[in-house]
């Protein structure tokens, strides 16, 4: 009898100290999550600023696209900074985020801060800001659309390869490095590219407030720094993220004392999973160097 009690107590103690450590585990994990979402710069609901960073080549991104839309929604995000350094990117990639940014504005305040370069397809997205801004020394426009294709034809020749395409019809896949680029595939690839052409500085015309001859003059290709863009009514005004957020006071009664919380899309999950995101980056890489379709780009 005196070994049952002697065990009952055992049993007590053990399940005393087991549900002592499942306390402490709880409160340790709450702690850590309440001092993760102070780092991020707000928490789970707190009125804040979201911040958006663009970089490197702009592509179609269904994630971003749809946390823009999550963010459009939440109440809490006051209002949104955006801040981009890209040499542009794909077409769609510019246009599609443009409409994001433009769903976004629809709730709330949309402001872009270039950085160092924010050109073609990059600029094209910062349209859909409410306000831009740019550095003195940042090189922005680049308003245009590329299509291009080689002619490997004559080396082709001189290794004594031949080449040979069956097509429906004289125009598909042109232009094509593996045949001479006719009259007519040279007209039908330069339609595609003036009509692209024309949605741009269509867009840029009614973003910016100016009339179409004035927009087409703009939109030849060349690039500016900010303070040419600023003269040419391409951007805003000249300053930092700062600047964006007295902005965003002055204008809209977004106060600077709110916290400013990074929007994430997933791709950065810590020393966890570093060699997987290691992983991502790289295929990010490779997606660059495969770019195709209609290009909005300066330099890559």
């Amino acid at each position: 009898m005196a070994l049952d009690a002697d065990l009952w107590l055992d049993r007590r103690r053990l399940k005393r100290r087991l549900a002592l450590w499942r306390t402490a585990a709880v409160l340790a994990v709450a702690g850590l999550v309440f001092l993760a979402a102070e780092r991020l710069g707000a928490l789970p609901g707190e009125d804040h600023v979201a911040r958006l960073t663009v970089t490197g080549i702009i592509l179609e991104d269904p994630a971003r696209d749809d946390l823009l839309l999550d963010l459009s929604r939440d109440d809490s995000a006051r209002a949104l900074v955006v801040r981009i350094d890209s040499p542009g990117g794909s077409v769609v990639g510019g246009e599609t985020l443009y409409r994001s940014l433009r769903a976004v504005a629809a709730h709330k305040p949309v402001v872009a801060v270039m950085g160092t370069t924010a050109t073609s397809a990059a600029y094209m997205a910062t349209l859909g800001a409410d306000h831009v801004i740019a550095h003195d020394g940042t090189l922005t426009g680049s308003i245009g659309v590329l299509l291009q294709s080689a002619d490997v034809t004559g080396l082709l020749q001189k290794l004594g390869v031949s080449t040979e395409a069956i097509k429906s019809g004289p125009l598909k896949a042109v232009p094509s490095p593996f045949e001479k680029l006719t009259r007519e595939g040279r007209e039908s690839a330069q339609a595609v590219v003036l009509d692209m052409h024309a949605f741009f500085v269509d867009l840029l015309a009614e973003r910016r407030g100016l009339d179409r001859p004035e927009a087409l003059r703009l939109a030849d290709g060349r690039v500016y720094t900010g303070r040419q863009a600023l003269k040419a009514r391409l951007v805003d005004a000249i300053g930092t993220e700062q600047d964006a957020l007295a902005w965003l006071e002055a204008t809209h009664g977004v106060g600077r004392a709110l916290p400013v919380r990074d929007l994430s899309l997933g791709y950065e999950a810590g020393w966890l999973v570093g060699g997987l995101s290691g992983l991502s980056r790289k295929t990010k890489v490779l997606e660059r160097l495969t770019l195709d379709g209609l290009i909005s780009l300066w330099h890559f």
